[in-house]
This record gives C-alpha cells, structure tokens and sequence, in this order.
C-alpha cells in the first residue's frame, strides 16, 4: 500500500472499535448494575444507535461542502469524549438519556467521514479496505477479552472509566492522520435523488436496516442473556471476542473472495448465515460449543456483510455523494436498523422470552435474504464489476 498512512488510519480504527468492544458487550451490565430493567436498557441502546439516523448525515454534508473530512472526525471524536464524561455526575434514566443523546450525537458524525478518507487513500484498490479496518476489530478483541475478567475481579462499575479513556485515544488517533480528497476524474452522473432512486441502491439499503434490526437482541442483551444462563464476565467477554476474531479473518481474505465470488453472491451467503446464527444463540444457549460455533458465524453476519456493504456503498455513491452515501449507510442501518433492533428487543425480552426474540431477529435476516436475492439480481453486472 504504497503512498497509504496505513498505521495512522489503523490506529483510528483500533481505539474507535476497542472502544466499541468496551461499551456493546458490558454498557447494558452496568445499565443492569445501576437497576434499570429490560425495556430502559432497550430505550437507551436506542437512543445511542438512533442518533446514527440523523447525525452522519448533517455531518457528512458539513464534511462534503467544507471538504475538509478530517477536521469534522476531530471535532466529533473530542466533543464526543468530552460530552461521555457526563455519565460520572448521575445514573438515572433521564440524565443517562441526555448524555448518550448528546455523546452519542458527536460520536456517530466520525466513522463514515473517517471511511470516506480511508477509501480515498486506497483510491483505485478499495478491495484493499478491510486490511486496514481488521485493526478495529483487534482493538475491539483486546479490549472485550480484556475488560470481562476485570470486571469479574472488580465490578461493572469500571465500564464507564473504560471507555472514557477510549473515547480520548480516538481523538489522539485522528489528530495524526492526514486529509485526502477523491482523485479528480471519479465524478457522479447525476443528483443524489438519481442514486436513491435505483432499484438496486433501494434493495441494499432495505438489506441493511432489516439486518442491523436483526443485531438488536445481540447487541442489547447477549451478555445479560449468557449471565443470567451462568457464563462469568471472563466468558462472555471471551465469546464476544471470537466472533471478532473470525470477522478478522474474513477481512484478511476479503480481498480475494471478491474478484472470485463477486459481490452479490457474498452478500447472500452473509445473510443465510445470519440466519442461523440466531437460531443458534436463542434456542442453544446451554450449550457452549453450539454458542462457539454461533459466534464464528459473526465472520458473515458482520465481518463479510460489512467487507461487501462498503464496497457496494463506494461503488453507488461517488464523486460529491460520497460523504453523504457513507452516511446513508451508517444512518439507514446501523443507525434507524439498530434503533428499530433496541427497541424491539426491548420490549420483546420480557413479553416474548429470549427464544422468541432470537427467532425474531433470524426472521429480519431472512427478509434481508429475499430482498438482496430478488433487488440485486438486476445489478449483477454492477456489483460484480472490479
């Protein structure tokens, strides 16, 4: 990767993940520490991934006016260290909602700008992205695998100190990596209202909320679900941190499996293996090989789907759309798709059971399945294409 700062965009991606590996695995453990019930917790994990619908993209059109990509990432990743630390002056719903709200809004503005750099440094190999972002994910497993026996040994109130310090060392990291526009040439034909109204972008944006809804009973109760069954801290965290460790490995190929299988064909297989994922956590959670072997398959249901998704992103939005399609994709899925996935697994948990919420979620992927089935079979001479 000649001419890439490789170790600067890494490092970036290695303190936001790890600080993600800190706050989705053990936030909802504090949130329990502190009394609130199931549908608090939903409603506040909400309330951090629902941000993500309305902040990328005010941001990215700050960041696709001003050009100036990399200096919205620092404002952002400061403001968003500074504001978490409200979380050490109260613990009740209302003061922990304003504070995500507020954190949440500045922290979310960071990834997609951040990925609009990245690719613009890889240029004409984007194929080359997950070598560089596979470091978020070793940050990510270093620190789930790292804090759960912490916390055994000391107690869920550490989290918040934790993650504070991440949130610092995001924005050291982004103070270190340099500005790149695109290339001159790699223009977009047309409005942005064009783009969204292709039948193949409308398909993969409907793939990607129905299958960050379908994360919701994940990222909102695993680990009060592998709790509650009698795994430890140092388990959990150490479940979590192989699903990751397969999402590395993925990454590590990505760039292979592209050129020989395509992209709309890896798409599906992410989504059936999504699918059976979830059946796998809620109806097998007595058993430890079978919970193995479920979060391996986090190398498809995050690992391959993100490796593709980006891509299909990059290719569909170019030129001036770019901030603004990477902000789509943040917004639409992670952001609307997670919300909509707190929410219904909030309430769900306590009227449904576990189970019941699992299955659920496989049935949001298995939408997402049929829709990248029927709405990209048109677009496989795009989404092939190197």
């Amino acid at each position: 990767m000649t001419g890439v700062p490789y170790w600067r965009l890494s490092l970036f991606y290695g303190f936001y993940f790890a600080s993600l590996g800190a706050f989705l695995p053990y936030w909802p453990l504090y949130l329990e520490h502190l009394g609130h019930d199931p549908q608090a917790i939903g409603l506040l994990m909400a309330l951090l991934v629902g941000t993500k619908i309305i902040a990328p993209n005010v941001w990215a059109w700050i960041a696709d006016h001003s050009s100036r990509r990399m200096g919205v990432v620092r404002v952002g990743a400061t403001a968003a260290a500074l504001l978490f630390a409200g979380v050490f002056w109260g613990s009740s719903f209302a003061w922990l909602a304003a504070v995500i709200l507020a954190f949440s809004f500045f922290w979310n503005a960071v990834l997609p700008q951040f990925e609009v750099v990245t690719l613009n440094h890889l240029g004409e190999a984007p194929q080359r992205y997950t070598r560089i972002r596979l470091w978020g994910s070793v940050g990510f497993v270093t620190t789930v695998a790292g804090v759960g026996p912490l916390l055994d040994g000391w107690g869920t109130q550490l989290v918040p100190g934790v993650v504070f310090l991440l949130l610092l060392g995001i924005a050291f990291s982004a103070a270190w990596v340099p500005e790149r526009v695109a290339a001159a040439g790699g223009g977009q034909a047309g409005a942005l209202g064009e783009v969204l109204r292709r039948p193949e972008v409308v398909a993969l944006i409907l793939v990607c909320f129905l299958l960050q809804a379908s994360h919701g009973p994940y990222y909102t109760f695993y680990s009060i679900y592998l709790d509650r069954h009698g795994y430890s801290h140092g388990a959990i965290g150490a479940l979590w941190a192989l699903g990751v460790v397969a999402e590395v490995g993925v990454f590590l190929v990505m760039h292979r499996l592209v050129p020989r299988f395509g992209l709309r064909w890896l798409m599906l297989v992410a989504l059936g293996l999504s699918v059976l994922r979830w059946l796998l956590i809620g109806q097998f959670v007595e058993s430890l090989i079978l919970l193995i072997v479920a979060q391996c398959l986090h190398a498809a249901s995050f690992g391959l789907y993100h490796g593709v998704a980006i891509q299909l992103f990059h290719r569909f939005f170019r030129g001036r759309h770019q901030g603004r399609g990477q902000a789509l994709y943040s917004s639409l899925s992670f952001g609307a798709g997670g919300a909509v996935g707190a929410l219904y697994s909030g309430y769900a948990w306590e009227a449904l059971g576990p189970a019941w919420t699992f299955s659920g979620a496989a049935s949001l992927a298995g939408l997402a399945l049929v829709v990248a089935w029927v709405g990209l079979r048109d677009a496989s001479a795009a989404v092939e294409a190197p």
